[in-house]
């Protein structure tokens, strides 16, 4: 599926003879983003099932959580890990990206080009960006609960009803909900200048992690209304997608890991000495020889 993207043009300066070229930034609009969403959703109607089975950690960890919170321990670090979990975002996708990057270039995608991503020569560069995330959430997580301690206390509530009366109809959970929300949106802006299309670009282009965190930072600020805006849909979308019970997500996650593909099209222009890489054919494996078959080079060493 060969897409074509247009846009103004804001050239990076390329140093060095030889040098592989720098990425070229546009400045996109609005619209580019409905365009970015729209083609995420025909890749996720493309490979539903595979991007569920992809996801499906995000509606099975928000049980999880919900059941956690039984005791009501940890009940006011409810939200901000289902918050924080869109920190995370950007890396848990790279499965997707790979499947919308091969449909793209005009093949099949399938949950096994999602999981070869582990194989790109740039992993390691998205585990290091990935490493980075996960810092920012549980820096995050630390935070809020030490918001909520300065403001209760230490204190447990009795029960849901006593926390969300403590929370929503007293001065002190006015202030706590404000003071949240705000330096929550300082961690996600961080997130978002880093992320937004370092993950597709170390998996395109096979850069290094600070060149995608560098050229990420430089498409926000080159596009600082339209980035906005993107993290205000991914924000609404993951909310949306807690309804009901977390399982929301399962369309939610896919939809917008497809579409950040996309909106990384968008933004970046395309290199032009880039080729379409498709999986060699695999071998048919008998069930019998599962699990030894994940290990091939156990049985090569036999050999």
């Amino acid at each position: 599926m060969a897409t074509p993207y247009q846009g103004n043009v804001a050239s990076m300066t390329q140093s060095g003879q030889g040098a592989v070229s720098a990425p070229v930034i546009r400045t996109i609009g609005l619209s580019d983003l409905h365009q970015a969403l729209r083609l995420g959703w025909e890749d996720f109607k493309a490979v539903p099932s595979h991007a569920i089975i992809l996801c499906l950690i995000y509606p099975v960890l928000g049980i999880v959580l919900a059941r956690t919170v039984h005791g009501y321990s940890v009940l006011p670090l409810l939200f901000p890990l289902a918050a924080g979990f869109a920190l995370l975002g950007p890396f848990a996708a790279i499965g997707l990206y790979e499947m919308s990057r091969r449909r793209e270039d005009g093949g099949e995608a399938s949950a096994w080009d999602a999981i070869q991503v582990f194989r790109s020569p740039s992993f390691g560069a998205m585990l290091g960006v990935g490493t980075i995330l996960f810092a920012l959430f549980v820096t995050w997580i630390a935070t809020a609960q030490a918001i909520y301690t300065a403001v209760f206390g230490y204190a447990i509530a009795a029960d849901i009803p006593d926390f969300a009366g403590r929370v929503l109809t007293t001065p002190q959970g006015w202030w706590l909900i404000v003071v949240g929300c705000s330096v929550g949106f300082l961690f996600a802006l961080v997130a978002l200048c880093i992320s937004v299309v370092a993950f597709p670009m170390m998996l395109d282009r096979q850069a290094s992690a600070g060149e995608a965190m560098v050229t990420s930072m430089r498409a926000v600020a080159q596009n600082p209304v339209p980035m906005a805006a993107w993290g205000l849909i991914v924000a609404v979308l993951l909310v949306l997608g807690t309804i009901p019970f977390f399982l929301g997500l399962a369309v939610v996650i896919p939809l917008l890991g497809h579409a950040t593909w996309h909106l990384y099209r968008e933004v970046i222009v395309k290199d032009p000495n880039a080729r379409p890489v498709f999986p060699e054919p695999r071998e048919r494996k008998p069930a019998a020889d599962f699990p030894a078959n994940l290990f091939p080079w156990r049985r090569s060493d036999r050999g």
